[in-house]
This record gives C-alpha cells, structure tokens and sequence, in this order.
C-alpha cells in the first residue's frame, strides 16, 4: 500500500508543500469522521515541528469556527469520497475569500478535488476493513501523506533540535531534550584528584562520590587530564597499589560532554564509547559528571 501511495504521488505533493512554506498565517486543517481524526493528527505534527497549524472540525465551521480563519492562512482538508456535505460551506468560504485550499482525497472529480488549488489524490486501494466499508488503508494514506508533508517543511524551515525542546517540555522527549548542564552533578559532587596524589587517596573519593570512576586534573590549570574507573582498578590490582600515583594508572584524554548537549546525545555517546560516565567540561576543566542510569532514570519517566 506504502509503494503504491509513492508511486502515485505526483507534483501535487509539493505544490501544496510549497504553499504551506509561504503561507504567512496558519495551516488550517478539517475534515469529518475518520478523516477528521487523521486531520487533527497532521494538524498537531504540524504545529510541533514548525508548521503553525490548528484543527477545525467540518462541522464546527457550519456554526461560527468559520471566524478563526484569517486571511493569511491556507486550508488542507481531508476526505476520502470529497463530496462530503459538512465540507461545502467551508470550501465556500476558502473560495470567497480566495484562501488556497489543499485537498487530500480520493476522488479526483469530487467536489473538493474540483474547487482545490491543490489537490493530493489517494491511489485507488481496498479498505483493510474485511467488508471494505471502515476507512482503514485510505485513512493510513492519508496519515503517511500528512507526515511526509510536516516532515518536509521541518526540513524547509530548519526546525532545528532545539526549537523541538521549546514545544515538548514535558514527557519522554522533553526529557531526553533537556541539556546535560539541566542535569549534572556539581561541584561537591565532583569526583576529582590531583596529580600526584595516591591510589589510596583516590580510591576514598571513589567511594564517597560512587560513580565509578574519578577525574584527574592538573591543579595549576583545573584541565581535566585524565580518568580512572572500576575497571582500571581491577586490572591494577596487587602490589603497591595504594601508594602508586593516580597518573600511572588513568586513561589519558578521557570522552567528555558540554552542558548545552542533549540527554539523548549523551546517552548515544555513552552506548558507542560502552562507558556510563562522562565528565561535563568547559574550557577542558569538569563542571560536571553525569551517569547513564541517572539520564536513563530522566527518560524513562
């Protein structure tokens, strides 16, 4: 069904994506039944990736949610037969006030089809429904239609990470949005030593601070130089551990983070490296640590 629907998309898909990219208002989105829940779908994608966009149900636009449009928005309405009655007045309205309307449908002769600017036609597919009457193939059409759609303005308008976060703030995403300098450990929490120091030493802040690992710093400059973790302990294990200096034993130039990356950046880098800690750093010297269980913990909520 997915093949069929892209071999059948011709210029229209990018016709009606660029007049959505230079419309100055809103994407208005409506529909009735099925398709009207498909289009409240696309209208929220929409909105969260860049694309200002609300929903109006066909029917309340018969009774005053006609107001709610202005002149600088566009209309995308959605339904599969096109000759659906609760659509006539606010595809009059679009013609009146010469408002570009979009159509996604199946019928190609439909009223709606007819009075688009623009129309996005469904290939003809049988319903999944196994009396073939539910709307269940045309209404996923429509579903992959709206998505390429929001998808290839995110793009055109370099909706970028960042403005992602502004518009999810709650949940997993936001979660996994947040930036590493929202969620590190500071300052007393720092498991860090100097130069010089004893393994013995080390390994009591090791202890206190459980994060299995430490930083080693160069105490004139405050860089972070080095890094000893759990499995640098075991393979030392024996002889005069204790009263061996920390810099015979770290790994030099240890993976670090900045504060302004991401959650999910940090975890992706935790899993490649196969590590569970990583030293926030500014100027090379460590401002923070933050640990895969804790950013897992955050994501998982």
């Amino acid at each position: 069904m997915i093949n069929g629907l892209n071999g059948s998309l011709s210029d229209s898909l990018f016709e009606a994506i660029n007049i959505m990219k230079e419309s100055h208002g809103h994407v208005i989105v409506s529909g009735i039944g099925k398709s009207g829940h498909i289009g409240n779908k696309i209208s929220a994608t929409l909105s969260s990736t860049g694309t200002p966009s609300f929903f109006i149900h066909a029917t309340e636009a018969n009774h005053g949610d006609l107001g709610m449009i202005t002149k600088n928005d566009c209309l995308l309405i959605l339904s599969h037969s096109g000759e659906t009655s609760e659509l006539k007045n606010i595809i009059n309205y679009a013609k009146k006030n010469s408002l570009p309307l979009i159509s996604i449908t199946g019928n190609k002769n439909s009223m709606l089809s007819l009075a688009s600017n623009v129309a996005i036609i469904l290939p003809t597919a049988k319903e999944a429904c196994p009396k073939s009457l539910a709307p269940t193939t045309s209404t996923t059409m429509q579903l992959v239609i709206g998505d390429t759609i929001a998808m290839i303005l995110m793009g055109l308008n370099s909706f970028s990470e960042s403005d992602f976060k502004k518009f999810h703030p709650g949940g997993r995403i936001g979660a996994s949005l947040l930036n590493i300098g929202e969620v590190m450990h500071t300052e007393k929490n720092l498991p860090i030593i100097s130069l010089g120091k004893s393994m013995g030493e080390a390994i009591v802040i090791m202890n206190e601070k459980r994060f299995g690992c430490i930083g080693i710093i160069n105490e004139t400059s405050g860089q972070l130089i080095g890094i000893i973790t759990d499995g640098d302990l075991r393979r030392s294990m024996g002889g005069n551990l204790l009263d061996t200096t920390v810099e015979k034993i770290m790994t030099e130039n240890p993976i670090t983070i900045l504060e302004k990356d991401s959650i999910k950046n940090a975890i992706n880098l935790l899993n490649e490296e196969k590590i569970t800690c990583l030293f926030v750093t500014k100027d090379k010297k460590p401002i923070g640590i933050v640990h895969l269980h804790d950013l897992i913990k955050i994501t998982s909520l």
